[in-house]
């Protein structure tokens, strides 16, 4: 049984204060942990402004210009831009490549229909599908959320089996952005196909953030409430570390037990030497 699995008994939920050291500074101090890892996990406010601007941007222009390629161009240079400032200051190539992506993506939709609308179509069908996997995995007792929580609270899956609070409040937090990118989706695929491009933009733009930070806002809500995570790489850190020790004492102690032979004047005895006095016994 790992680490991962073990179950928590009260003696090693005081000792670890069922989080590691990071959460043993109280309700104010898993607070503050919830908050710098949910920062983390969605990019923070850059993220959001990363993942919205170069649509505002495409939408801006073809509201101006009517021109789809130059549209698409702007906002592919833009998403370009600013995944390259994301590498300059050397963040992780998820967030730099993450609104890059999707940006391409939908640039290539747009231009082989030739319709405008189409280069929010991939984002709208990414959006309901996680809807659809936020929901499912909760219905299942494995909720999203806590996969892609886990490790940035460092503490993998031990919520499954150690945490049941924890593995609760990611139940909740994954039925809320399911239902939530669910009932966008609900507003944004019929505008698809009865409004026209320019509004319909403009919409998708504009339903981008509040959605993403209500979802946010909610996971904070439910995490804070529930126990504090379980540093279980602290743990796997510990017993390694132990075992270095433990090594390291046998072997100071069988040179300290040579060392007194050889100062009582006793040869230490070889292997063949062992054997034979084995053999004569």
């Amino acid at each position: 049984m790992t680490s991962l699995d073990k179950p928590t008994t009260g003696a090693d939920a005081q000792r670890d204060g069922q989080g590691g050291p990071d959460a043993q500074d109280g309700p104010d101090g898993s607070q503050s942990l919830t908050e710098a890892a949910l920062f983390e996990a969605f990019g923070g406010v850059r993220g959001l402004v990363e993942t919205t601007v170069p649509g505002l941007v495409f939408i801006l222009l073809f509201t101006v210009t009517k021109d789809l390629h130059v549209a698409a161009i702007a906002a592919l240079a833009l998403s370009g831009v600013l995944g390259l400032a994301r590498l300059a200051r050397r963040d992780t190539l998820k967030h730099a490549f993450s609104g890059v992506f999707g940006v391409v993506v939908g640039v290539a939709f747009a231009m082989m229909t030739g319709n405008a609308k189409d280069f929010y179509l991939p984002g709208m069908l990414y959006g309901l599908g996680l809807a659809f996997a936020y929901l499912i995995s909760a219905a299942v007792g494995f909720p999203l959320l806590g996969l892609l929580l886990g490790p940035v609270f460092r503490e993998n899956l031990s919520w499954r089996t150690r945490n049941p609070g924890r593995k609760k409040a990611y139940v909740k937090a994954s039925y809320a952005w399911g239902f939530i990118f669910l009932g966008k989706s609900a507003i944004l695929f019929p505008l698809y196909w009865w409004s026209d491009p320019t509004r319909f933009g403009w919409v998708t733009v504009a339903l981008k953030i509040p959605p993403l930070l209500l979802a946010v806002y909610l996971t904070w809500i439910f995490l804070a409430k529930a126990p504090p995570p379980i540093d279980v790489i602290a743990e796997m850190e510990a017993e390694e570390e132990a075992a270095e020790q433990a090594e390291k004492a046998e072997k100071a102690e069988k040179e300290a037990a040579a060392a007194a032979r050889v100062a009582a004047g006793e040869p230490e005895p070889t292997r063949g030497e062992g054997g034979a006095r084995h053999r004569r016994r």
